[in-house]
Protein backbone atom coordinates (compact mmCIF):
# COMPACT_ATOMS: atom_id res chain seq x y z
CA UNK A 1 0.00 0.00 0.00
CA UNK A 2 1.34 3.55 -0.59
CA UNK A 3 1.47 6.39 1.62
CA UNK A 4 -1.21 8.96 1.18
CA UNK A 5 -0.42 12.33 2.45
CA UNK A 6 -2.58 15.03 1.88
CA UNK A 7 -0.91 18.45 0.77
CA UNK A 8 -4.65 20.41 1.55
CA UNK A 9 -4.06 18.78 5.51
CA UNK A 10 -1.35 20.82 6.23
CA UNK A 11 -0.59 21.83 9.94
CA UNK A 12 -0.85 25.77 10.33
CA UNK A 13 -0.39 27.35 13.28
CA UNK A 14 -2.58 30.69 12.19
CA UNK A 15 -5.32 28.84 11.08
CA UNK A 16 -8.32 27.56 13.42
CA UNK A 17 -8.59 28.05 16.99
CA UNK A 18 -7.15 25.19 18.57
CA UNK A 19 -3.44 24.75 20.05
CA UNK A 20 -3.68 21.09 19.45
CA UNK A 21 -3.69 19.27 15.86
CA UNK A 22 -2.76 15.94 14.65
CA UNK A 23 -1.69 15.16 11.26
CA UNK A 24 -1.57 11.35 10.61
CA UNK A 25 0.87 10.94 7.94
CA UNK A 26 0.67 7.41 7.91
CA UNK A 27 -1.53 5.30 10.72
CA UNK A 28 -0.39 1.38 10.21
CA UNK A 29 -4.07 0.32 8.93
CA UNK A 30 -1.75 -2.05 7.22
CA UNK A 31 1.95 -2.33 7.31
CA UNK A 32 2.76 0.85 5.65
CA UNK A 33 3.84 2.18 9.59
CA UNK A 34 2.85 5.06 11.65
CA UNK A 35 4.02 8.35 11.15
CA UNK A 36 2.29 11.34 12.90
CA UNK A 37 2.66 14.97 12.86
CA UNK A 38 1.48 17.06 16.58
CA UNK A 39 1.32 20.95 16.64
CA UNK A 40 1.23 22.08 20.04
CA UNK A 41 0.93 25.92 19.82
CA UNK A 42 3.37 27.03 17.28
CA UNK A 43 5.60 23.91 17.96
CA UNK A 44 5.59 20.81 15.97
CA UNK A 45 6.55 17.20 16.88
CA UNK A 46 6.86 14.10 14.32
CA UNK A 47 5.87 11.07 16.09
CA UNK A 48 7.73 8.16 15.15
CA UNK A 49 8.81 7.56 11.29
CA UNK A 50 7.56 3.79 10.80
CA UNK A 51 7.17 4.42 6.72
CA UNK A 52 9.17 1.80 4.48
CA UNK A 53 9.29 4.47 1.55
CA UNK A 54 9.49 8.10 3.43
CA UNK A 55 9.88 10.40 0.10
CA UNK A 56 5.98 11.54 0.28
CA UNK A 57 6.86 12.44 3.61
CA UNK A 58 10.05 13.60 2.64
CA UNK A 59 8.19 16.04 0.42
CA UNK A 60 5.43 17.71 2.64
CA UNK A 61 7.70 18.42 5.39
CA UNK A 62 10.09 20.47 2.66
CA UNK A 63 7.08 22.20 1.78
CA UNK A 64 6.32 22.49 6.00
CA UNK A 65 10.08 23.95 6.24
CA UNK A 66 8.94 26.32 3.78
CA UNK A 67 6.05 27.42 5.24
CA UNK A 68 7.75 27.90 8.58
CA UNK A 69 10.14 30.03 7.20
CA UNK A 70 12.96 27.16 8.58
CA UNK A 71 15.53 25.08 7.52
CA UNK A 72 13.73 21.84 9.87
CA UNK A 73 10.47 21.50 9.37
CA UNK A 74 9.28 20.05 12.84
CA UNK A 75 10.93 21.03 16.32
CA UNK A 76 11.95 17.77 16.77
CA UNK A 77 10.97 13.53 16.59
CA UNK A 78 10.37 11.46 18.92
CA UNK A 79 10.15 8.09 18.84
CA UNK A 80 8.12 5.26 21.01
CA UNK A 81 10.03 2.11 20.30
CA UNK A 82 12.46 0.25 17.79
CA UNK A 83 10.07 -1.81 15.76
CA UNK A 84 10.10 -1.49 11.99
CA UNK A 85 6.53 -0.14 11.69
CA UNK A 86 7.68 2.52 14.31
CA UNK A 87 11.07 3.43 12.94
CA UNK A 88 12.26 2.07 9.99
CA UNK A 89 12.54 5.46 8.03
CA UNK A 90 14.94 7.19 10.78
CA UNK A 91 17.51 6.68 8.80
CA UNK A 92 16.32 7.75 5.29
CA UNK A 93 14.71 10.90 7.47
CA UNK A 94 17.78 11.81 9.15
CA UNK A 95 19.59 11.53 5.60
CA UNK A 96 17.10 14.28 4.26
CA UNK A 97 17.54 16.35 7.15
CA UNK A 98 21.14 15.76 8.63
CA UNK A 99 20.43 18.70 11.60
CA UNK A 100 16.92 17.30 12.65
CA UNK A 101 16.88 16.53 16.38
CA UNK A 102 15.73 12.95 16.99
CA UNK A 103 14.73 11.53 20.69
CA UNK A 104 14.33 8.10 22.25
CA UNK A 105 14.71 6.51 25.20
CA UNK A 106 18.36 4.98 25.87
CA UNK A 107 17.63 1.10 24.86
CA UNK A 108 15.60 2.24 21.64
CA UNK A 109 18.21 4.31 20.72
CA UNK A 110 20.56 1.04 20.95
CA UNK A 111 18.14 -1.58 19.13
CA UNK A 112 17.34 1.25 16.32
CA UNK A 113 20.38 0.22 14.05
CA UNK A 114 18.24 -3.83 13.51
CA UNK A 115 15.97 -2.11 11.58
CA UNK A 116 18.87 -1.66 8.89
CA UNK A 117 20.84 -5.04 9.21
CA UNK A 118 21.60 -5.12 4.88
CA UNK A 119 24.21 -2.11 6.06
CA UNK A 120 27.61 -1.84 7.73
CA UNK A 121 26.87 -1.08 11.64
CA UNK A 122 29.67 1.21 11.03
CA UNK A 123 28.18 3.40 8.25
CA UNK A 124 24.78 4.20 10.78
CA UNK A 125 25.85 7.88 12.00
CA UNK A 126 24.28 7.37 15.57
CA UNK A 127 22.03 10.34 15.30
CA UNK A 128 19.22 9.52 18.07
CA UNK A 129 19.89 11.04 21.41
CA UNK A 130 18.91 9.15 24.26
CA UNK A 131 16.25 10.31 26.82
CA UNK A 132 15.67 9.74 30.43
CA UNK A 133 12.64 7.63 31.99
CA UNK A 134 10.18 9.74 34.07
CA UNK A 135 11.75 12.69 34.03
CA UNK A 136 10.28 15.69 31.79
CA UNK A 137 12.53 17.47 29.75
CA UNK A 138 12.14 20.83 28.51
CA UNK A 139 12.76 21.15 24.61
CA UNK A 140 11.54 24.93 23.70
CA UNK A 141 10.31 27.66 26.09
CA UNK A 142 6.66 25.79 27.20
CA UNK A 143 7.35 22.36 25.34
CA UNK A 144 8.00 19.46 27.77
CA UNK A 145 8.53 15.80 26.91
CA UNK A 146 8.01 13.01 29.54
CA UNK A 147 8.53 9.37 28.58
CA UNK A 148 6.81 6.29 30.49
CA UNK A 149 7.72 2.67 30.07
CA UNK A 150 4.89 1.64 27.44
CA UNK A 151 5.64 -2.49 27.86
CA UNK A 152 5.71 -4.30 24.63
CA UNK A 153 9.56 -4.17 24.06
CA UNK A 154 12.21 -3.11 25.96
CA UNK A 155 12.78 0.41 25.63
CA UNK A 156 9.13 1.11 24.61
CA UNK A 157 7.60 4.44 25.92
CA UNK A 158 4.37 6.43 26.02
CA UNK A 159 5.38 9.75 25.13
CA UNK A 160 3.63 13.11 27.34
CA UNK A 161 4.11 15.80 25.45
CA UNK A 162 3.11 19.05 27.67
CA UNK A 163 2.74 22.81 25.98
CA UNK A 164 1.99 25.81 28.34
CA UNK A 165 0.93 29.32 27.03
CA UNK A 166 -0.06 32.57 29.09
CA UNK A 167 -3.69 30.82 29.12
CA UNK A 168 -3.53 27.44 30.20
CA UNK A 169 -1.51 23.67 29.81
CA UNK A 170 -2.30 21.51 27.41
CA UNK A 171 -1.13 17.80 27.49
CA UNK A 172 -1.18 14.89 24.84
CA UNK A 173 -0.07 11.51 25.17
CA UNK A 174 1.25 8.87 22.79
CA UNK A 175 1.14 5.42 23.66
CA UNK A 176 3.30 3.98 20.90
CA UNK A 177 2.26 0.30 21.13
CA UNK A 178 1.73 -0.53 24.47
CA UNK A 179 1.12 -3.71 26.35
CA UNK A 180 -0.40 -4.10 30.46
CA UNK A 181 0.76 -7.54 30.99
CA UNK A 182 4.24 -8.18 32.31
CA UNK A 183 6.04 -10.47 29.63
CA UNK A 184 9.12 -12.68 30.36
CA UNK A 185 11.32 -9.88 29.21
CA UNK A 186 9.51 -6.57 29.80
CA UNK A 187 7.37 -5.02 32.75
CA UNK A 188 3.95 -4.34 31.55
CA UNK A 189 3.04 -0.67 31.70
CA UNK A 190 2.30 0.78 34.99
CA UNK A 191 -0.89 2.35 35.59
CA UNK A 192 -0.60 3.89 38.36
CA UNK A 193 2.23 5.92 36.51
CA UNK A 194 -0.57 7.65 34.40
CA UNK A 195 -3.37 8.29 36.59
CA UNK A 196 -3.92 11.30 37.09
CA UNK A 197 -2.69 13.63 34.43
CA UNK A 198 -4.89 15.35 33.46
CA UNK A 199 -4.99 14.60 29.71
CA UNK A 200 -6.37 16.70 27.04
CA UNK A 201 -5.85 14.12 24.32
CA UNK A 202 -4.50 10.30 23.63
CA UNK A 203 -3.11 8.95 20.83
CA UNK A 204 -3.53 4.79 21.19
CA UNK A 205 -3.05 1.99 19.55
CA UNK A 206 -6.14 -0.83 19.02
CA UNK A 207 -3.97 -3.47 17.01
CA UNK A 208 -6.56 -5.55 18.87
CA UNK A 209 -9.88 -3.72 18.62
CA UNK A 210 -12.46 -5.08 21.12
CA UNK A 211 -10.74 -9.06 21.31
CA UNK A 212 -10.53 -10.07 24.52
CA UNK A 213 -7.49 -12.14 25.47
CA UNK A 214 -7.22 -14.89 28.13
CA UNK A 215 -4.43 -14.19 30.71
CA UNK A 216 -0.97 -14.74 29.41
CA UNK A 217 0.30 -17.78 30.91
CA UNK A 218 -2.46 -19.56 29.72
CA UNK A 219 -1.62 -18.26 25.88
CA UNK A 220 2.25 -19.54 26.95
CA UNK A 221 1.07 -22.82 28.31
CA UNK A 222 -1.13 -23.54 24.81
CA UNK A 223 1.41 -22.85 22.75
CA UNK A 224 4.09 -24.74 24.54
CA UNK A 225 1.72 -27.80 24.95
CA UNK A 226 1.00 -27.51 20.94
CA UNK A 227 5.08 -27.68 20.69
CA UNK A 228 5.40 -30.27 23.14
CA UNK A 229 2.76 -32.40 21.22
CA UNK A 230 4.53 -31.61 17.85
CA UNK A 231 7.99 -32.84 19.28
CA UNK A 232 6.04 -35.47 20.72
CA UNK A 233 5.33 -36.85 17.40
CA UNK A 234 8.68 -36.59 15.81
CA UNK A 235 7.56 -33.14 14.19
CA UNK A 236 9.81 -30.08 14.15
CA UNK A 237 8.64 -26.89 14.77
CA UNK A 238 9.74 -23.80 12.55
CA UNK A 239 8.60 -20.46 14.80
CA UNK A 240 8.88 -17.38 12.12
CA UNK A 241 9.40 -14.07 13.96
CA UNK A 242 10.75 -10.38 13.59
CA UNK A 243 14.07 -9.91 14.88
CA UNK A 244 13.20 -7.96 17.82
CA UNK A 245 10.29 -8.82 21.10
CA UNK A 246 8.36 -12.27 19.68
CA UNK A 247 11.71 -14.48 19.06
CA UNK A 248 13.20 -13.21 22.10
CA UNK A 249 9.99 -14.20 24.47
CA UNK A 250 9.37 -17.33 22.83
CA UNK A 251 13.25 -18.51 23.70
CA UNK A 252 12.81 -17.27 27.13
CA UNK A 253 9.45 -19.49 27.63
CA UNK A 254 11.18 -22.74 25.03
CA UNK A 255 14.26 -22.61 27.86
CA UNK A 256 11.43 -22.36 31.09
CA UNK A 257 8.36 -24.21 30.36
CA UNK A 258 8.54 -27.51 32.31
CA UNK A 259 7.19 -28.89 29.04
CA UNK A 260 11.11 -28.41 27.65
CA UNK A 261 13.18 -28.06 30.45
CA UNK A 262 15.78 -30.99 30.75
CA UNK A 263 14.63 -32.13 27.54
CA UNK A 264 16.97 -33.47 24.80
CA UNK A 265 16.19 -30.99 22.31
CA UNK A 266 17.65 -28.52 20.05
CA UNK A 267 17.11 -25.15 19.93
CA UNK A 268 18.07 -22.56 16.51
CA UNK A 269 18.15 -19.44 16.32
CA UNK A 270 18.75 -18.22 12.63
CA UNK A 271 19.46 -14.51 10.98
CA UNK A 272 17.89 -11.64 12.24
CA UNK A 273 16.33 -13.28 15.60
CA UNK A 274 19.93 -14.20 16.21
CA UNK A 275 20.80 -10.64 15.92
CA UNK A 276 18.13 -9.58 18.25
CA UNK A 277 19.03 -11.90 20.77
CA UNK A 278 22.47 -10.42 20.83
CA UNK A 279 21.23 -7.08 21.12
CA UNK A 280 19.18 -7.81 24.29
CA UNK A 281 22.40 -9.44 25.85
CA UNK A 282 24.00 -6.02 25.22
CA UNK A 283 20.74 -4.57 27.32
CA UNK A 284 20.77 -6.63 30.32
CA UNK A 285 20.96 -4.32 32.66
CA UNK A 286 17.98 -2.60 31.75
CA UNK A 287 15.82 -5.87 31.45
CA UNK A 288 13.52 -7.09 34.44
CA UNK A 289 15.04 -7.73 38.20
CA UNK A 290 13.98 -11.54 37.28
CA UNK A 291 15.97 -12.14 33.85
CA UNK A 292 19.16 -10.19 35.62
CA UNK A 293 18.44 -13.19 38.18
CA UNK A 294 18.31 -15.64 35.61
CA UNK A 295 21.13 -14.58 33.57
CA UNK A 296 23.26 -15.10 37.05
CA UNK A 297 22.87 -18.62 36.83
CA UNK A 298 22.44 -19.33 33.37
CA UNK A 299 23.28 -18.07 29.84
CA UNK A 300 20.16 -15.92 28.80
CA UNK A 301 20.16 -17.30 25.48
CA UNK A 302 23.16 -19.20 24.16
CA UNK A 303 23.74 -22.15 26.07
CA UNK A 304 24.49 -25.71 24.56
CA UNK A 305 25.52 -27.43 28.01
CA UNK A 306 22.04 -27.23 29.63
CA UNK A 307 19.08 -29.06 28.44
CA UNK A 308 17.15 -27.65 25.76
CA UNK A 309 20.30 -26.51 24.03
CA UNK A 310 20.13 -22.73 22.13
CA UNK A 311 22.58 -22.60 19.75
CA UNK A 312 22.82 -20.19 16.83
CA UNK A 313 22.00 -21.99 13.73
CA UNK A 314 25.68 -22.04 11.06
CA UNK A 315 26.32 -23.10 7.83
CA UNK A 316 27.44 -26.38 9.00
CA UNK A 317 24.52 -27.46 10.71
CA UNK A 318 22.20 -26.80 8.44
CA UNK A 319 22.29 -30.28 6.54
CA UNK A 320 21.35 -32.19 9.66
CA UNK A 321 18.65 -29.74 10.79
CA UNK A 322 14.76 -31.36 11.03
CA UNK A 323 16.31 -35.02 10.96
CA UNK A 324 15.70 -35.36 13.98
CA UNK A 325 12.89 -33.13 15.96
CA UNK A 326 14.07 -29.98 16.55
CA UNK A 327 12.70 -26.03 16.87
CA UNK A 328 13.98 -23.43 14.54
CA UNK A 329 13.27 -19.32 15.45
CA UNK A 330 13.90 -17.49 11.96
CA UNK A 331 13.23 -14.49 10.60
CA UNK A 332 9.48 -13.02 9.62
CA UNK A 333 10.93 -12.60 5.77
CA UNK A 334 12.49 -16.11 5.70
CA UNK A 335 12.45 -18.65 3.03
CA UNK A 336 11.38 -21.63 5.24
CA UNK A 337 11.80 -24.40 2.80
CA UNK A 338 15.60 -24.00 3.24
CA UNK A 339 14.29 -25.86 6.18
CA UNK A 340 11.96 -27.93 5.21
CA UNK A 341 13.80 -30.36 2.69
CA UNK A 342 13.05 -33.89 1.79
CA UNK A 343 15.60 -35.63 3.66
CA UNK A 344 13.89 -34.05 6.77
CA UNK A 345 10.78 -35.64 8.91
CA UNK A 346 7.94 -33.83 8.97
CA UNK A 347 7.69 -30.01 9.92
CA UNK A 348 4.66 -27.72 12.11
CA UNK A 349 5.32 -23.93 11.03
CA UNK A 350 3.65 -21.94 13.64
CA UNK A 351 2.58 -18.41 12.78
CA UNK A 352 1.92 -15.72 15.43
CA UNK A 353 -1.14 -13.34 15.10
CA UNK A 354 -1.06 -9.84 14.17
CA UNK A 355 2.10 -10.48 12.30
CA UNK A 356 1.71 -10.54 8.20
CA UNK A 357 3.91 -13.03 7.55
CA UNK A 358 3.92 -14.67 4.23
CA UNK A 359 4.22 -18.57 3.35
CA UNK A 360 4.54 -20.69 0.52
CA UNK A 361 2.07 -23.42 0.30
CA UNK A 362 4.22 -26.25 -1.49
CA UNK A 363 7.39 -27.45 0.47
CA UNK A 364 9.58 -30.64 -0.03
CA UNK A 365 8.48 -32.16 3.51
CA UNK A 366 5.71 -32.56 4.73
CA UNK A 367 4.01 -29.98 6.55
CA UNK A 368 1.38 -28.32 8.83
CA UNK A 369 0.74 -24.48 8.90
CA UNK A 370 -0.81 -23.20 12.32
CA UNK A 371 -1.44 -19.83 14.34
CA UNK A 372 -1.21 -19.21 17.49
CA UNK A 373 -1.72 -15.91 19.82
CA UNK A 374 0.94 -14.72 22.26
CA UNK A 375 0.21 -11.10 22.56
CA UNK A 376 2.52 -8.16 22.57
CA UNK A 377 -0.38 -5.61 22.76
CA UNK A 378 -3.24 -4.79 24.86
CA UNK A 379 -6.70 -6.23 23.96
CA UNK A 380 -10.07 -4.17 24.07
CA UNK A 381 -10.45 -4.52 27.84
CA UNK A 382 -6.77 -3.71 28.50
CA UNK A 383 -7.34 -0.48 25.88
CA UNK A 384 -10.44 0.69 27.38
CA UNK A 385 -8.70 -0.06 30.75
CA UNK A 386 -5.89 2.55 30.05
CA UNK A 387 -8.58 5.34 28.46
CA UNK A 388 -10.81 5.35 31.66
CA UNK A 389 -8.07 5.34 34.12
CA UNK A 390 -6.60 8.81 32.01
CA UNK A 391 -10.13 10.04 31.18
CA UNK A 392 -8.55 12.05 27.98
CA UNK A 393 -11.39 14.47 26.38
CA UNK A 394 -10.04 13.28 22.68
CA UNK A 395 -9.05 9.68 21.80
CA UNK A 396 -7.43 9.27 18.90
CA UNK A 397 -6.98 5.64 17.76
CA UNK A 398 -4.44 4.27 15.40
CA UNK A 399 -2.27 1.42 14.52
CA UNK A 400 -4.75 -1.48 13.68
CA UNK A 401 -7.35 -2.45 11.05
CA UNK A 402 -10.17 -0.22 10.02
CA UNK A 403 -12.59 -2.35 11.06
CA UNK A 404 -10.99 -3.00 14.32
CA UNK A 405 -10.56 0.91 14.99
CA UNK A 406 -14.04 0.88 14.18
CA UNK A 407 -15.14 -1.78 16.94
CA UNK A 408 -13.24 0.63 19.16
CA UNK A 409 -15.02 4.03 18.24
CA UNK A 410 -18.66 2.23 18.23
CA UNK A 411 -18.04 1.24 22.16
CA UNK A 412 -21.07 2.88 23.98
CA UNK A 413 -18.74 3.39 26.88
CA UNK A 414 -16.42 4.95 25.03
CA UNK A 415 -18.63 7.78 22.92
CA UNK A 416 -20.16 8.45 25.64
CA UNK A 417 -17.31 10.08 28.08
CA UNK A 418 -14.67 10.47 25.18
CA UNK A 419 -14.63 12.20 21.66
CA UNK A 420 -13.37 9.95 19.35
CA UNK A 421 -11.68 9.68 16.46
CA UNK A 422 -10.22 7.62 14.09
CA UNK A 423 -8.29 9.29 10.87
CA UNK A 424 -7.04 7.93 7.69
CA UNK A 425 -3.58 8.97 6.80
CA UNK A 426 -3.58 12.54 5.12
CA UNK A 427 -6.63 13.41 7.27
CA UNK A 428 -6.17 16.68 10.20
CA UNK A 429 -7.92 16.01 13.25
CA UNK A 430 -8.16 19.42 15.31
CA UNK A 431 -8.52 18.72 18.97
CA UNK A 432 -10.17 21.81 20.50
CA UNK A 433 -10.30 21.96 24.01
CA UNK A 434 -13.80 22.76 25.85
CA UNK A 435 -17.27 21.53 25.80
CA UNK A 436 -18.37 23.01 22.23
CA UNK A 437 -17.29 19.91 19.97
CA UNK A 438 -19.66 18.32 18.53
CA UNK A 439 -19.45 14.25 19.11
CA UNK A 440 -18.81 12.26 15.43
CA UNK A 441 -21.09 10.25 14.41
CA UNK A 442 -20.40 6.54 15.36
CA UNK A 443 -19.80 4.15 12.64
CA UNK A 444 -22.37 1.31 11.47
CA UNK A 445 -21.49 -1.52 12.94
CA UNK A 446 -24.32 -3.27 14.14
CA UNK A 447 -26.57 -5.60 11.91
CA UNK A 448 -30.06 -7.27 12.05
CA UNK A 449 -30.47 -10.64 11.56
CA UNK A 450 -33.38 -13.54 12.24
CA UNK A 451 -33.56 -16.07 15.23
CA UNK A 452 -35.83 -18.95 14.44
CA UNK A 453 -36.95 -21.85 17.32
CA UNK A 454 -37.83 -25.24 17.52
CA UNK A 455 -37.74 -27.72 19.93
CA UNK A 456 -33.95 -28.67 20.21
CA UNK A 457 -32.71 -26.20 17.82
CA UNK A 458 -32.18 -22.30 17.31
CA UNK A 459 -31.02 -20.89 14.49
CA UNK A 460 -29.71 -17.78 13.78
CA UNK A 461 -29.29 -16.42 10.54
CA UNK A 462 -26.85 -13.62 9.58
CA UNK A 463 -27.09 -11.08 6.64
CA UNK A 464 -24.38 -11.44 3.89
CA UNK A 465 -22.69 -8.28 5.13
CA UNK A 466 -21.28 -10.29 8.21
CA UNK A 467 -20.17 -13.06 6.15
CA UNK A 468 -18.39 -10.73 3.61
CA UNK A 469 -16.22 -9.16 6.49
CA UNK A 470 -12.60 -10.64 6.40
CA UNK A 471 -12.73 -11.50 9.91
CA UNK A 472 -15.52 -13.72 9.41
CA UNK A 473 -13.11 -16.89 8.10
CA UNK A 474 -11.23 -16.90 11.49
CA UNK A 475 -14.77 -16.57 12.93
CA UNK A 476 -16.67 -19.54 11.64
CA UNK A 477 -13.36 -21.65 10.20
CA UNK A 478 -14.47 -24.39 12.61
CA UNK A 479 -18.12 -24.14 12.52
CA UNK A 480 -18.64 -24.06 16.18
CA UNK A 481 -19.36 -21.00 18.86
CA UNK A 482 -19.19 -20.90 22.10
CA UNK A 483 -22.32 -18.76 23.84
CA UNK A 484 -22.05 -16.81 27.56
CA UNK A 485 -23.95 -14.32 28.77
CA UNK A 486 -22.90 -10.82 29.48
CA UNK A 487 -25.62 -9.47 31.76
CA UNK A 488 -28.28 -9.01 29.68
CA UNK A 489 -26.52 -10.27 26.75
CA UNK A 490 -25.73 -13.40 24.71
CA UNK A 491 -22.05 -12.98 23.23
CA UNK A 492 -21.43 -15.84 20.98
CA UNK A 493 -17.75 -16.18 19.75
CA UNK A 494 -16.34 -18.77 16.98
CA UNK A 495 -14.06 -21.45 18.22
CA UNK A 496 -10.83 -21.91 16.76
CA UNK A 497 -9.11 -25.12 15.73
CA UNK A 498 -6.10 -24.01 18.38
CA UNK A 499 -8.88 -24.18 20.99
CA UNK A 500 -10.51 -27.49 20.05
CA UNK A 501 -6.81 -29.16 20.37
CA UNK A 502 -6.90 -27.77 23.78
CA UNK A 503 -10.36 -28.97 25.00
CA UNK A 504 -8.55 -30.55 28.45
CA UNK A 505 -6.47 -26.40 28.49
CA UNK A 506 -6.62 -24.27 31.45
CA UNK A 507 -8.28 -21.63 29.32
CA UNK A 508 -11.50 -20.47 30.48
CA UNK A 509 -10.29 -20.97 34.58
CA UNK A 510 -9.67 -17.86 36.39
CA UNK A 511 -9.96 -19.24 39.73
CA UNK A 512 -6.36 -18.37 40.31
CA UNK A 513 -5.98 -14.67 38.30
CA UNK A 514 -6.40 -11.42 39.74
CA UNK A 515 -9.23 -10.39 37.46
CA UNK A 516 -12.73 -8.86 37.93
CA UNK A 517 -14.56 -12.10 37.36
CA UNK A 518 -12.85 -12.72 41.34
CA UNK A 519 -13.50 -9.32 42.76
CA UNK A 520 -15.71 -8.63 45.28
CA UNK A 521 -16.63 -5.23 43.95
CA UNK A 522 -18.24 -7.08 40.60
CA UNK A 523 -21.75 -7.60 40.07
CA UNK A 524 -23.77 -6.98 36.96
CA UNK A 525 -21.07 -6.97 35.26
CA UNK A 526 -19.95 -3.48 36.48
CA UNK A 527 -17.66 -2.43 38.91
CA UNK A 528 -19.24 -1.06 42.34
CA UNK A 529 -16.12 0.04 44.05
CA UNK A 530 -15.47 3.84 44.72
CA UNK A 531 -11.80 3.28 45.36
CA UNK A 532 -11.31 1.71 41.33
CA UNK A 533 -10.77 3.76 38.42
CA UNK A 534 -13.57 1.35 36.76
CA UNK A 535 -16.04 2.53 39.23
CA UNK A 536 -19.68 2.16 37.80
CA UNK A 537 -17.87 1.06 34.12
CA UNK A 538 -19.10 -1.80 32.38
CA UNK A 539 -16.03 -4.52 32.91
CA UNK A 540 -14.82 -7.66 31.53
CA UNK A 541 -14.43 -10.73 33.66
CA UNK A 542 -10.89 -10.48 32.76
CA UNK A 543 -10.22 -7.05 33.56
CA UNK A 544 -7.99 -5.95 36.62
CA UNK A 545 -7.65 -2.51 38.75
CA UNK A 546 -5.05 -1.76 41.31
CA UNK A 547 -8.11 -1.60 43.40
CA UNK A 548 -8.85 -5.41 42.85
CA UNK A 549 -10.33 -7.08 45.83
CA UNK A 550 -10.51 -11.44 46.01
CA UNK A 551 -14.29 -12.69 46.51
CA UNK A 552 -14.09 -14.71 49.80
CA UNK A 553 -15.42 -18.34 49.49
CA UNK A 554 -18.19 -17.03 51.65
CA UNK A 555 -19.82 -14.65 49.82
Amino acid sequence: MRDRISSSSRVDADEGTSELECLPYSVQHNDEGVCLLIRMGPYRILLDCGLGDISSLVRELKKLARQRNSSQPVDLVLISHAHPDHARGLLALHQAFPQLAIYASEVTSKLLSLNWLDKDPQEIPQFCQALPLRSPVEFHEGLVAELFPAGHLPGAVAIMLTYTNSQRSYKLLYTGDFFLSNSRLVEGLRLEELRGLELDALIIEGTYGTSRHTHRRNQENQLAERIYRAISDRCSVILPTPALGLGQELLMLLRSHHHFTGRDLDIWVDGAVAKGCDAYLELLPHLPPSVQNFARHQPLFWDERVRPRVRRLQAEHRPHIGKTPCIVLTDSTADLSQYCQPDTGPWLILLPEKIDIKVKKQYLAPTTVEGYLLAQHSDGPGTTQLIHNLRPQHVVFVHGSPAYLADLTSLEELQNRYHLHSPAAGILVELPIGDTFIQPAAPETNYEGELTESDSIITISLPDTITADPRWRQFADTGLIEARWQGEELVLRGLSQRELLNQNSDRYILTDVDCCGNCRHQRGQRCWNPNSPLYNFKVTLEGYCPAYERLMENE
